[in-house]
């Protein structure tokens, strides 16, 4: 049955990316270029979309199990740190550039858009390097400071 939400969900989302305008990458590219020909229309989608969350997350706060009788589980951290900086800063000129984000980008994998599949193969990319160099991290000994005090020169 939860899938069958998620499907319904996923869904209503694709057909609201369509409706409105941002699966389409010249319409969003439009919206980012505020130096040309400005297309302010995709501000109200986003208004809306952020008025509707800060609704849903503020009901949600309230509440331990979802609708569908599930766990609540909702973000917790809090703080601004370099790697949301620079994941924002990263998805921010691949959107300014692409004109595509991930939503979006399979809504255009699901169309057959060249640029939709060329995007989500980067996309796929970039989070199996983001993996490997967090395993990388993880498998690679805490760095120790080294005690240079019994080294003579030669």
């Amino acid at each position: 049955m939860n899938a069958l939400f998620a499907f319904v969900a996923g869904l209503v989302f694709g057909i609201g990316l369509i409706v409105s305008g941002m699966a389409n990458p010249a319409k969003v590219i439009g919206f980012l270029d505020l130096a040309g020909t400005w297309d302010p229309s995709l501000a109200f989608v986003m208004g809306g979309a952020i008025a509707l969350g800060a609704l849903a997350f503020a009901y949600a706060k309230r509440r331990s199990m979802s609708l569908l009788d599930l766990p609540m589980q909702l973000p917790t951290a809090r703080h601004i740190d370099r790697r949301l900086i620079g994941g924002s800063a990263l998805f921010g000129i691949g959107w300014g550039l692409a004109g595509i984000c991930p939503g979006p980008a399979l809504v255009l994998l699901g169309s057959g858009a060249v640029k939709g599949a060329v995007f989500f193969a980067a996309m796929i990319g970039g989070m199996a390097l983001f993996e490997l160099a967090e395993h990388l991290k993880r498998a690679r000994p805490n760095d120790v400071a080294c005690d240079y005090s019994n080294l003579t020169d030669h």
